[in-house]
């Protein structure tokens, strides 16, 4: 029984050129950086590129969060302490004061069409949300990207991001946790997502995936565009308690 809707943020909710983002956002961070230890801006940036292949990293086998894992790499790599009051202060203020005016230009941020109609027809029908956006960049960064997807105020029964999760999608590991943080098992859940790799876990727990991306996997449980999902959401649920 369906009792929960998983839906990815960044090109589900969220029409953004990611690579222009996380360029923009990476270079920013690094002048902060830079600034706040007095050493070269060009430090950061393949620090922060490494600290983000560590937490991907299909072979880790330790009980860290991202933050944690991701923040320790830095930190070996450059000798800041990101993880410092002083230095995550600054960049918190960043992400709250600054980050949300870098929606133009190339980033091109808006509410994906159809987006928030399917929140709330899941609402409707008595379904849990919650937001499981791939948890590589901190909670700030990611609430500002809510603001530009419209779901600021969503009443979402959990949002992921790098401080309360363990792994990255796809690994099945970040789908358990967090579907047990709902109280859930993978099966009572159906995430919804537009990356063919990513939103289906790896390896496969049961969980199914509404792919609203470009191709068209055969493992998803449905297929088409997110601006058609509202409308084709009651029958998929009322086909996967079927089979459930």
């Amino acid at each position: 029984m369906i009792k929960a809707v998983l839906f990815d943020m960044d090109a589900t909710l969220l029409d953004i050129n990611l690579t222009a983002f996380m360029t923009a956002y990476i270079s920013d961070v690094s002048r902060i950086l830079a600034r706040v230890s007095g050493k070269p801006t060009l430090a950061f940036g393949g620090a922060w590129a490494r600290g983000y292949l560590a937490i991907a990293d299909e072979r880790r086998n330790d009980g860290l969060t991202n933050l944690e894992l991701f923040s320790a790499t830095v930190e070996r790599l450059t000798g800041v302490p990101v993880a410092d009051p002083a230095i995550a202060d600054a960049i918190s203020y960043y992400e709250q004061a600054i980050l949300p005016r870098r929606r133009g230009g190339l980033v091109g941020a808006r509410p994906m069409e159809g987006g928030i109609a399917a929140i709330e027809q899941a609402r409707s029908m008595g379904l849990a949300v919650a937001l499981a956006t791939n948890p590589s960049f901190s909670q700030g960064c990611i609430r500002t990207r809510m603001g530009w997807a419209g779901i600021a105020d969503m009443p979402f029964a959990r949002v992921s991001h790098m401080g309360n999760s363990t792994r990255l999608k796809p690994r099945a590991r970040y789908y358990e946790e967090f579907v047990s943080s709902l109280g859930l098992a993978p099966e009572e859940c159906l995430m919804v997502g537009n990356d063919a790799k990513r939103d289906f876990p790896h390896p496969d727990i049961g969980m199914p995936t509404a792919y609203v991306g470009h191709a068209r996997p055969g493992r998803a449980a449905w297929s088409g565009r997110m601006s058609e999902l509202a409308a084709a959401l009651p029958a998929i649920v009322d086909r996967l308690n079927i089979a459930g």
